[in-house]
């Protein structure tokens, strides 16, 4: 006799990662390590690394490296944000000003199709369609998603952006 065994697929979820101070890609990459070692997570697949230049905050910052990891988990969208959080403090992230520089930035673009509006979370990202640095290596990863609530492809509001100039492409592969 077989018994049907319930599989939890997890819920696939897209983090943005950021840096421009100390070496951010080895932040990402000890960061997306901690990840996939998590029990909760699983299948951690990462984007194209961009080297872009800052986005408002203080002049004269160094430019950013900027990729974004898709993920499944069975965590709620808090718990993964407060993992998120501890895995910025473990690279020494110091918030001193807002969008000013920092070791590691992981911001939670998507959760599922889930909106959430909370003191401390929302999601999708209130400016995610507005981020070159972040549609670009959003969209390499996954070039059919759609925002979850307005359905506008991440593509075709890619297309839309104004080009921002000195946007490289530096690693296929990290």
């Amino acid at each position: 006799m077989f018994r049907a065994m319930k599989i939890h697929q997890g819920i696939t979820t897209y983090l943005g990662l950021g840096g421009n101070l100390g070496d951010p890609l080895a932040a990402f990459c000890r960061t997306r390590q901690k990840l996939s070692a998590h029990p909760a997570i699983r299948d951690c697949r990462s984007s194209p690394l961009y080297q872009t230049p800052p986005v408002g905050g203080p002049a004269d910052q160094p430019d950013y490296l900027n990729a974004v990891l898709m993920l499944k988990t069975d965590l709620a969208a808090v718990e993964l944000l407060t993992l998120c959080l501890t895995l910025e403090q473990a690279e020494g992230r110091e918030r001193k000003e807002r969008w000013g520089v920092r070791t590691l930035d992981i911001d939670l673009l998507l959760f599922g199709e889930q909106q959430i509006t909370e003191s401390n979370l929302e999601v999708p990202h209130p400016r995610l369609m507005e981020r070159q640095f972040v549609l670009l290596p959003l969209v390499a990863l996954n070039p059919a998603l759609q925002h979850p609530v307005s359905g506008v492809s991440m593509q075709r509001q890619l297309d839309k952006l104004p080009q921002v100039e000195n946007i490289k492409l530096l690693q296929l592969n990290w």
